[in-house]
């Protein structure tokens, strides 16, 4: 209780000092040749000159400032949409598994193990569900597709008749492009037929 009246008391002392000098602060000072004050020029312009040097410099912090505030904004967006990209990248094989498991599955195999590659249809499903939500999409070429070396890794060339040299003759695994990037390059093989 006594420290709190203390605290008031200080805080009273405090007000009126800052009022004191507010009071004294209110008679202008005269400038004026009469009353014996007289500012040189030299001593104006050294003023206008720091006021100059000042307002530069606060423009510059000001600018400063608004740059840091863009590129933090630029920062917390690329976070937002890439900063799981590691995560998904390391997601991909497991992608590529169930793939695989669903293709190589014969109708015959269906019928005595129907729930377990219903299981692994439905994961696949839901795995694609999270990709799409996360901004992750396919990249699926067909063969006789050009190949595009900026989202295509070429694995092999072969001479295949019947193709043009520069088209897909096989898909060995998709690509991946998460929101504008690239995760994972479709990977395939490319004809080198030179007619």
């Amino acid at each position: 209780m006594a420290e709190a009246k203390k605290q008031h008391t200080d805080l009273s002392n405090v007000e009126a000092a800052i009022q004191e000098i507010l009071d004294g602060a209110e008679e202008p000072v005269d400038l004026s040749e009469e009353s014996g004050v007289s500012a040189a020029p030299d001593e104006i312009s050294a003023l206008e000159a720091e006021r100059d040097d000042l307002r530069d410099k606060f423009m510059r912090a000001l600018a400063d400032a608004e740059n840091a505030r863009k590129r933090s904004e630029r920062d917390r967006r690329e976070a937002e949409n890439y900063g799981g990209s590691k995560l998904a990248r390391d997601m991909l094989p497991v992608y590529d598994s169930m793939k695989r498991a669903l293709e190589v599955a014969t109708d015959d195999q269906r019928g005595p193990v129907s729930g377990l590659i219903e299981g692994v249809e439905l994961t696949m499903r839901e795995l694609r569900n999270i990709f799409e939500k996360h901004g992750i999409r396919v990249l699926a070429p067909e063969v006789g597709d050009v190949f595009d070396p900026q989202i295509h890794e070429a694995m092999f060339e072969a001479p295949v008749p019947g193709t043009k040299a520069g088209r897909i003759i096989q898909v060995m695994a998709e690509g991946f492009m998460l929101h504008d990037r690239l995760l994972r390059p479709a990977q395939v093989g490319v004809s080198s037929n030179p007619g």
